[in-house]
């Protein structure tokens, strides 16, 4: 599905599915570097599961035109001017990682706009190392073993895709590799610059679901403590074996807690 802003092409990925404003709308967005693929089986599961999905590719990612946007609060602006072109009742907002922060912000900036929230892999601080700043900086490829190094778990090094024949590793280090020149680094810092989460979080009055992975190295769990301590309706789910990169390493499960969440906010 295309949506123009300003003249310029954004995509979001439906998962087969047409567009229906009748249905709840889950809107999916990925994180540094990467794109809508990262969530492609959840987007698909819940396009065929009684939602309309939009996984959107953020400006100068993937499918979608444009430059990338340098800062977290300017994207959650860009977000709700997206969905604004969209006719929708209900949305829920789904963020991975840098998209966890764009998700907060964005539903602490129109909280009524918002029914429900999930942060996959969030942080109050998404502090980034400063080796792998410079290696963004310089568009460095050290910059994508880096991520995939440090994002997915000990398990995920050694196989274990749900998909056989598919290589996370492997796979993380392509779709990062695809970045435009600039991009990741403008990703990168956009984290590394955000403070705004616990005022953001203060702000949420919708039911929200924070899914964590008990070994991520990127944002341990620990550190979304303050987060649910400041959002009013929250709860924690916490994966076992798994690192950052939730939905890929751990798809099923990914979809299943976040369906059984939805169910309870929309019943």
């Amino acid at each position: 599905m295309d949506i123009y802003i300003n003249d310029l092409r954004i995509f979001a990925h439906t998962g087969g599915k047409s567009f229906d404003a009748n249905k709840p709308l889950i809107v999916l967005i990925h994180g540094a570097g990467t794109n809508h693929t990262f969530w492609g089986l959840q987007t698909r599961y819940f396009s065929h599961h009684g939602y309309s999905v939009l996984a959107i590719d953020l400006p100068g990612h993937g499918r979608s035109e444009g430059t990338a946007i340098d800062s977290i609060e300017e994207i959650a602006l860009w977000l709700w001017k997206v969905l604004d072109k969209v006719s929708f009742r209900n949305v829920v907002l789904a963020g991975h990682s840098m998209g966890s922060l764009i998700a907060l912000e964005a539903a602490s900036r129109r909280p009524h706009d918002t029914d429900a929230l999930i942060l996959v892999g969030v942080a109050e601080r998404v502090a980034v190392h400063s080796d792998l700043l410079a290696a963004a900086k310089k568009n460095d490829a050290a910059a994508f073993d880096m991520i995939t190094d440090w994002g997915f778990g000990q398990k995920s090094h050694l196989g274990g895709h749900q998909s056989p024949g598919l290589w996370m590793l492997g796979g993380g280090r392509a779709l990062l590799a695809e970045c435009s020149p600039g991009v990741l680094n403008c990703d990168l810092s956009a984290c590394d610059a955000y403070i705004g989460a616990i005022k953001a979080s203060k702000k949420i009055t919708c039911p929200t679901l924070l899914l964590l992975g008990d070994k991520d190295r990127m944002t341990p769990p620990k550190m979304s403590v303050p987060l649910k301590e400041n959002i009013k309706i929250s709860e924690t789910k916490v994966l076992s074996d798994v690192g950052h990169m939730i939905m890929i390493e751990k798809p099923n499960e990914t979809i299943d807690v976040m369906d059984e969440f939805l169910r309870r906010s929309f019943s």
